[in-house]
This record gives C-alpha cells, sequence and structure tokens, in this order.
C-alpha cells in the first residue's frame, strides 16, 4: 500500500473509533447486557446509544452540519432498532449460564454451547455497531475527519500521560512499603 493510502486508512479508522467514543464508553458503564452493574452492546442500546454527549462533542469538533448531525443520529438510531431484540436473548442466555453454573451436576457440554451463543451473539451485535460507525464516519468529510482523529489523537496521550504517573505512583508507592517492612 501507498503510504498515502495507509495514512487515510488511519484516519478513517481514527475517526470511525471517535464516533464511537460513546460506544466504547457506554459499554464499559453498569447495566444492560445480562443485568445491573454490567455493560455490553445490549447495555448501549438500553442508554441510548448514538444519543450520547461525547458523540454530540464529537460532532462539534468535526463542525457537522445539521443535516450530516441527523444522518448520523438516523444511522444509531437504525442500529439500535436492530440490536433491540438482542437485549431479551442476551439476558436469557445469561440466566441459563447462571442456571448451568448452579446446578447440582456440571454439564461441561452445556456450559460450552451457552458460551459459544452469547460469544456469537455478542460477536454480531459487536459487528453492527462497527458498521454503523463506519456509516457514521462516512458522512463527515476528510477535513472533518482530520479534525475529529486529531483531537482523539491528544486524547489519547493525555489519558497515556495520565496512566503512566498511576504506574509510576504504584511503584512508588511499592517501594515505599516494602522500605517500611525492612
Amino acid at each position: 500500500m501507498k503510504a498515502f493510502q495507509i495514512q487515510n486508512l488511519l484516519r478513517v479508522g481514527t475517526v470511525a473509533a471517535a464516533l464511537a467514543v460513546a460506544g466504547v464508553a457506554a459499554h464499559a458503564q453498569p447495566g444492560g447486557h445480562g443485568g445491573p452493574g454490567r455493560g455490553g452492546p445490549s447495555a448501549m442500546m438500553e442508554r441510548g446509544f448514538g444519543h450520547d454527549a461525547r458523540l454530540d462533542y464529537m460532532l462539534d469538533v468535526a463542525n457537522a452540519s445539521d443535516a450530516q448531525r441527523s444522518q448520523i443520529a438516523a444511522i444509531f438510531k437504525a442500529a439500535r432498532q436492530d440490536l433491540a431484540g438482542q437485549r431479551d436473548a442476551g439476558r436469557k442466555l445469561h440466566e441459563q449460564m447462571a442456571a448451568l453454573l448452579a446446578a447440582p451436576t456440571l454439564d461441561a457440554a452445556a456450559i460450552e454451547a451457552t458460551r459459544a451463543q452469547m460469544s456469537a451473539q455478542h460477536d454480531a451485535a459487536s459487528k453492527r455497531l462497527s458498521q454503523a460507525r463506519i456509516d457514521a464516519a462516512r458522512v463527515l468529510t476528510a477535513e472533518q475527519r482530520a479534525r475529529v482523529a486529531d483531537v482523539m489523537k491528544k486524547r489519547q496521550a493525555r489519558m497515556d500521560a495520565r496512566q503512566n504517573a498511576r504506574k509510576d505512583g504504584d511503584r512508588k508507592d511499592a517501594r515505599k512499603h516494602a522500605d517500611h517492612k525492612g
């Protein structure tokens, strides 16, 4: 691949990731997919994935027009509708897994089959959300995607710096505790 093609591919990927910030953050939030305190595709749908302050912020960064905002809202609304039925199915699978694990006699084959069903359902939801992210990124111009990518790159650098500072702090705390044990 030529350098320009790779750079363009990276930009589209970064923008798709930026537009998915709402979904990624929602995935880690409590509620949904299997019950309280769990994240996942159904949790994103329950909280209105695609209608989120983080997504609005990214669209502000991109200086998206009202028409673009409407198109992107429609894309995520369609994704929510497509995945709405999976919420109940996911809960049933989690309940089934809990029952299998609590049974007096463990059925390894049934547990594995249920795990495989859960994994397949999660993969299907993930693919649908990924397609929504790609579709949303395509609504924006190259310049808008570049603006969003720049903001996301800076945000990632800040997050990395905080994470490294925490790691350094943890190492210092560990040395401090080791010194006091001596």
